[in-house]
C-alpha cells in the first residue's frame, strides 16, 4: 500500500490542482450517501416500493442541503472540460477526437449496468416478481443515467458555452419558473430547466477555467447570495425546502430543477471555492491524495452502481425471513434513521464488491493494479489524464 501511495504521488504532475479532484470526489460521495439516506425500499403486500424519509420525517430536510451536491460536480465538470478543450485546440486537436475521448470513458461503464439490469429484470419476471416491483427496482438502478445524459450534452456543447455568462441560463430558469408557477403555464415547460439549470454551474466552471472566480470574495458572494436567495424563495415564494425529489410532494426542486435548486447550487459552488485552499493543503499528504485520486478514477463506477449495491443488500436481507429495521421498514421515526445509519457500512461493502467486479469497464481491461511499463501501476499512470 505504501508503495502504491508513493507511486501515485510521484506520477501526479506538480501543476495538477488536487483541490479540484477533491471537490469532484466530495460531490460523488455526497450523491451516494444522499441516495442511501433518503431512499427507503419498503416491502409490503408482496411488492417493493420507494418511500422517501423526507416525506415521513420532514425534520430531516437539512440532510438534502448537505448531500445534494450535483452543482459542485457540474462546476468541476465545466472547469475541466473548458481547460481540456482549450488545450486540445492549442495542440491542433479536432473537436471530434476531443469529444470522443471524453465521452468514451463516461459511457463505457453504462453498458455493463444496462446488461446486468436487463438480465436481473428478466430473471425477476421469470421468478414471478410483480411488474410494479421490477419497474421500481429498475427505475431506481438506472436513475443515475439521466445525470450522465445531461452531463454529456453539456460536454458536447462546451465549445459553444465555454464563454457563456452564467446569468443567461439563470435568466432562462427564472422566466421558466415565472411562467410555470406565476402564470399557470404548462408543467412540461419546466423540463427546459434540466439543461438551463445545470448549465449555470457548468458555465461558472468554464469561467473558472478562463481565470475567473479568483479570490475568496467571489466564493463568499456566491455562498451568501445563493443561500439568501434560496431562503427567500422557500420562505416567501412557495418553493419546497428539500433540495431533492420527495415522492408525493406537489413540487420537486430537482425533477425538473427549479430556481431554488439553481440558487442553492450557486451557494454550493461558493462553498466549494472557499474550500479549495484547505483541501489543497490537506491533499499534500500522499495518503490522502492517493485516496482522492483512486476515487476519481472510479467515479463513474461508484456513481452508477451505488443504487444497485443498496438494493442488493436489501434483497439479501429478505432472505432472513423478516423485515429488517432501516432496510425494509417504513421510515417513520428516529429508530429508522439510526438503523439506516448502521446499514451504511454494509452498503459501502456491497459497493466495493460492485467496484471490484466492474471497475475495468471505466478504463478498459488494462485499468487494474498490475504494473505496466516504467514500473507505474495503471491507477497512478491514469492520474495524469483523470
Amino acid at each position: 500500500m505504501r508503495e502504491l501511495i508513493r507511486r501515485i504521488s510521484a506520477a501526479t504532475p506538480p501543476d495538477r490542482d488536487r483541490g479540484v479532484d477533491a471537490l469532484r470526489a466530495l460531490a460523488i460521495l455526497g450523491v451516494v450517501l444522499g441516495h442511501w439516506l433518503v431512499t427507503a425500499l419498503v416491502a409490503d403486500s408482496g411488492t417493493v416500493r420507494v418511500v422517501s424519509p423526507l416525506h415521513q420525517l420532514p425534520q430531516l430536510t437539512p440532510a438534502s442541503w448537505l448531500f445534494q451536491t450535483l452543482a459542485v460536480f457540474f462546476l468541476v465538470g465545466g472547469q475541466m472540460a473548458a481547460k481540456s478543450w482549450a488545450a486540445a485546440r492549442a495542440g491542433g486537436g479536432t473537436y471530434r477526437r476531443w469529444l470522443g475521448a471524453r465521452t468514451v470513458r463516461l459511457f463505457r461503464p453504462v453498458v455493463a449496468v444496462l446488461v446486468v439490469w436487463g438480465v436481473v429484470a428478466g430473471a425477476l419476471l421469470v421468478a414471478g416478481a410483480g411488474l410494479q416491483t421490477v419497474h421500481t427496482l429498475g427505475k431506481l438502478a438506472l436513475s443515475p443515467l439521466w445525470f450522465l445524459l445531461v452531463f454529456a450534452v453539456l460536454t458536447a456543447a462546451t465549445p459553444l458555452v465555454a464563454r457563456l455568462h452564467p446569468l443567461w441560463p439563470l435568466a432562462v430558469v427564472l422566466h421558466i419558473d415565472l411562467i410555470r408557477f406565476g402564470l399557470g403555464g404548462p408543467a412540461w415547460l419546466g423540463w427546459t430547466n434540466v439543461a438551463a439549470g445545470w448549465l449555470v454551474p457548468y458555465c461558472l466552471g468554464a469561467a473558472w477555467a478562463r481565470g475567473g472566480l479568483r479570490g475568496r470574495a467571489t466564493g463568499w458572494v456566491l455562498l451568501l447570495g445563493g443561500a439568501a436567495t434560496t431562503a427567500g424563495l422557500v420562505l416567501w415564494a412557495g418553493y419546497p425546502a428539500a433540495m431533492v425529489g420527495v415522492p408525493g410532494a406537489g413540487i420537486s426542486n430537482l425533477n425538473p430543477p427549479t430556481l431554488a435548486a439553481v440558487t442553492f447550487g450557486l451557494a454550493q459552488c461558493g462553498a466549494a471555492l472557499l474550500l479549495l485552499g484547505p483541501l489543497r493543503r490537506v491533499l499534500l499528504r500522499p495518503a490522502v491524495w492517493a485516496a482522492v485520486a483512486l476515487m476519481n478514477l472510479s467515479a463513474m463506477t461508484l456513481f452508477l452502481w451505488h443504487q444497485t449495491a443498496m438494493m442488493a443488500v436489501t434483497a439479501v436481507g429478505l432472505l432472513t425471513g423478516g423485515f429488517l429495521p432501516g432496510l425494509h421498514t417504513l421510515p417513520d421515526g428516529a429508530g429508522w434513521v439510526l438503523a439506516r445509519l448502521a446499514w451504511l457500512p454494509v452498503f459501502a461493502l456491497a459497493l466495493l464488491v460492485c467496484w471490484a467486479a466492474f471497475r475495468t469497464y471505466e478504463h478498459g481491461r488494462r485499468g487494474g493494479t498490475k504494473v505496466v511499463r516504467e514500473g507505474r501501476p495503471a491507477e497512478a499512470r491514469a492520474v495524469r489524464s483523470a
